[in-house]
């Protein structure tokens, strides 16, 4: 995911609860597990680090060049221009925005490129109906992301700007298929209303044939 979205009063608590969670799987040094996978080359790693140079860290923000490792890291105080929000981030770097009423959602989201992909948590069957309905988005999933990827009965791929088509199962047989559109016509029966001159007869024909 490239931003997260939460409601301002609720802020401070996901950020507890990430921070627990954090320790909870790579301890107080992320940096030093080596379960913890790094960034692909050098370039990207610096790339992310200066995506962390142009916010504030109140989670992680500390990077090791010799391993490629970065800390998972939250970044709190972002706006739209921010230097995380202009491109795909494809790191272990989660920017916040904070909404107070879902409409501010609907508008960031609608006035920006159409994600490949979305991701709504919420105990609210209506809230769930709403993200789906009301957002324009590849696919995606409720209380949970990425997964939706995994489930090959589902077709998965972008809308506009985040790519035409989609992949898995039949949906990856039709994208990939050109359908071979042909009519064949008997030769011995051909429409004079076609042709000139054009009647008002030959009009009213034509409009009941193509009624």
């Amino acid at each position: 995911p490239d931003y997260l979205f939460l409601h301002r009063w609720r802020k401070d608590e996901f950020i507890s609860a990430y921070r627990e969670e954090v320790r909870n799987m790579l301890g107080d040094e992320p940096l030093n597990d080596e379960s913890f996978t790094h960034i692909v080359n050098k370039r990207h790693f610096d790339r992310l680090m200066g995506l962390i140079a142009g916010s504030t860290a109140v989670l992680g923000g500390k990077g090791d060049e010799e391993t490629l490792r970065i800390e998972p890291t939250l970044l709190d105080d972002v706006t739209p221009e921010s230097p995380c929000m202009k491109e795909e981030i494809f790191g272990p770097i989660l920017p916040i925005l904070t909404w107070e009423k879902w409409e501010e959602v609907e508008q960031f989201v609608l006035s920006r490129p159409r994600p490949l992909a979305s991701y709504l948590f919420t105990g609210s069957a209506a809230n769930e109906e709403r993200f789906i309905n009301h957002l324009s988005f590849g696919g995606g999933c409720v209380n949970d992301t990425i997964i939706h990827l995994a489930v090959h009965g589902l077709p998965f791929g972008g809308v506009g700007d985040s790519g035409m088509g989609a992949y898995h199962g039949k949906a990856g047989f039709d994208t990939f298929t050109h359908y071979k559109s042909v009519l064949s016509k008997a030769t011995w029966l051909d429409l004079p209303m076609r042709y000139h001159p054009y009647t008002k007869f030959a009009e009213s024909l034509l409009r009941f044939f193509l009624r």
